[in-house]
């Protein structure tokens, strides 16, 4: 059974919802939200700060382009001066990401493999109406994280065509639950909730 009686997709749906919400973070609540992290767990911050440290480079380029690139108040004299407004939406943005990519971490710490490949079925199934084999899909996913997981950092490209490819078969098990009446007042209040908070 999955953890809190919910449905995978649910947790699934209602995590992509909060994604969003993050989007809609700024100022006092978005330094809120980092004060809550601790509660995740030291697992969590952990595989985040992996994720955080992988795209250093991402953060480092955001803050590069918002700093200097948008208009504003200088923060000294000079023609290579960075704006306050561009530091200030650079942290914006910057926090949000991070926040994204800690909510990755947690998610991916907490769904056992089983329960994340049902979750992503379940939440491509509706395409199989549109002729889309939503189960070769969740296999072709895995296989990628996978491979993103696992994959060296050689000095030499050259190593990676040295890789044999693998020959042994392998089984995977994916979960199946039924959807419930709480599922769908679960996700449909989340839906709410973040609709009312970016718009409001």
């Amino acid at each position: 059974m999955p953890r809190l009686n919910v449905h995978p997709t649910t947790l699934l749906i209602v995590w992509l919802l909060l994604l969003i919400g993050v989007q809609c973070l700024n100022g006092i609540a978005l330094a809120a939200a980092f004060l809550l992290l601790p509660a995740l767990g030291m697992a969590v911050l952990r595989r985040g700060v992996k994720l955080v440290w992988r795209t250093r480079w991402l953060l480092v380029s955001l803050l590069i382009v918002f700093a200097w690139g948008v208009a504003g108040e200088p923060l000294w004299d000079g023609p290579l001066a960075a704006t306050r407004e561009g530091l200030r939406e650079a942290s914006t943005h910057i926090g949000r990401l991070l926040l994204v990519l800690i909510a990755v971490a947690a998610f991916l710490e907490a769904m056992p493999l089983a329960d994340l490949l049902a979750a992503l079925r379940g939440l491509l199934g509706p395409l199989r109406y549109f002729g889309c084999d939503a189960d070769r899909g969740v296999i072709r996913l895995m296989l990628v994280l996978r491979y993103v997981e696992t994959l060296p950092r050689p000095r030499d490209w050259r190593t990676l065509l040295d890789v044999p490819a693998g020959t042994a078969c392998e089984v995977l098990e994916v979960n199946q639950y039924r959807m419930r009446w709480s599922d769908h007042l679960i996700y449909a209040s989340a839906a709410i909730v973040v609709t009312l908070f970016c718009f409001r």
